[in-house]
């Protein structure tokens, strides 16, 4: 299993942000600490998950807490699970929060590979979004990161902003491609509703991208990066020499996760309570509310639901699609034991024409997009999960 602690405190919000994210003058880091190690306790512990193979500290960015907070919750997972000595530890980090000594410290804490939001080189597209840092911070903070995570530094970029051409994002590529390590991930600027610029976009003071260019433009970014030796492993995800996120593939996996935090999300079953089933389960929102309800119970979790086999084939099915590898035949067993992926995909039906299209593939190895397909998932998706409830 994998574990995802999630910091909750930001120091602005960013203008494409709706996380749940929030900015408070005083941070009571020492109770936020004491919650996530109780939290990571108790749910380990419900879970029984024997050994967690990775680490992800999301969030706010976590770079904001301070390591010690860090090493706390390293120590009560290594303290009640088993936590492996080469495990995949990650940090989000933004660069204004990525001082050598701060990195430093994070690296003696555990942390072992750096996830920078870097978003973009250019300092009016930073100032567009939000963003705290600069391009020449961003640059100065990947090569402190690079300095002492090589090989296990990687940035996120985003495209599709609004009045942003083609060309300007090629070339903001092009620098980033000079600059980043070996594991690049790209977003495409969602708008979400309560932005501040989705409302300047909605005003009609910015423009929207229009549809076509942004497919353009991810499929541009795919081949720069497919060019400069990185293997497009996840729809949004590239990695070169081998640097794929272990974390981010036992999510695509559909493995099971434990959400520690205001706002996590977790997917796991519940053994410690007699619980045969893999439940959905997220945590209360609000950080305050949260460290009350850890306080007197343990844990914060808000909602729980328990999946249906075939909510979780939905699952196994939606995001091992994101994957080069797609989902193998092995993987979709152990949630399907009665119905085989053949039985299901093989029959006539959407599967069967999307394959005759050359969108995707069933063979020996599994189902899986072609590399045309990946781009298109999110329309492919609804006729294979329809084929999927009448099989």
């Amino acid at each position: 299993g994998t574990l995802c602690p999630q910091w909750p405190y930001c120091r602005k919000r960013c203008s494409y942000c709706n996380f749940n994210k929030y900015v408070v003058p005083a941070v009571d880091e020492a109770a936020m600490r004491a919650c996530l190690v109780r939290e990571a306790r108790t749910l380990l512990r419900l879970s029984q998950v024997q050994s967690v193979t990775s680490v992800f500290f999301g969030g706010g960015p976590p770079s904001l807490a301070s390591p010690c907070t860090v090493a706390a919750v390293l120590e009560a997972i290594a303290g009640t699970a088993h936590l492996p000595a080469g495990a995949e530890v990650t940090l989000e980090a933004n660069p204004s929060s990525a001082s050598p000594p701060r990195l430093d410290g994070f690296r003696a804490a555990g942390i072992n590979r750096l996830s920078i939001g870097v978003q973009s080189l250019d300092d009016a597209e930073l100032q567009l979004l939000g963003r705290e840092h600069t391009a020449a911070e961003a640059r100065g903070a990947v090569e402190v990161a690079r300095g002492l995570f090589p090989g296990r530094t990687s940035i996120d970029l985003i495209f599709g902003l609004p009045g942003q051409s083609q060309s300007a994002w090629a070339r903001g590529l092009e620098a980033a491609l000079g600059l980043c390590d070996d594991h690049v991930s790209l977003y495409q600027l969602t708008l979400e509703r309560g932005t501040a610029l989705a409302a300047q976009v909605s005003g009609g003071n910015l423009p929207a991208p229009p549809q076509d260019l942004l497919a353009d433009m991810y499929q541009t970014a795919c081949t720069m990066l497919v060019a400069a030796g990185f293997r497009h492993y996840e729809v949004s995800n590239f990695a070169r020499k081998g640097a794929l996120s272990t974390h981010n593939l036992s999510y695509w996996r559909a493995e099971q996760y434990i959400g520690v935090g205001p706002g996590a999300h977790g997917r796991f079953v519940p053994r410690g309570e007699g619980g045969c089933r893999r439940e959905a389960r997220v945590q209360t929102l609000e950080p305050d509310a949260w460290m009350r309800e850890v306080q007197t119970r343990g844990h914060g979790t808000r909602r729980r639901v328990v999946l249906s086999p075939l909510e979780q084939l939905e699952e196994v099915l939606a995001l091992g699609l994101r994957t080069d590898e797609g989902v193998t035949h092995e993987r979709w067993g152990r949630f399907s034991p009665h119905l085989s992926l053949e039985a299901v995909f093989g029959a006539p039906g959407e599967a069967a024409e999307l394959q005759q299209q050359g969108w995707l593939v069933l063979d020996g190895g599994g189902l899986r997009c072609r590399r045309e397909g990946l781009a298109l998932l999110d329309s492919l998706l609804p006729g294979l999960l329809c084929q999927l409830q009448r099989g």
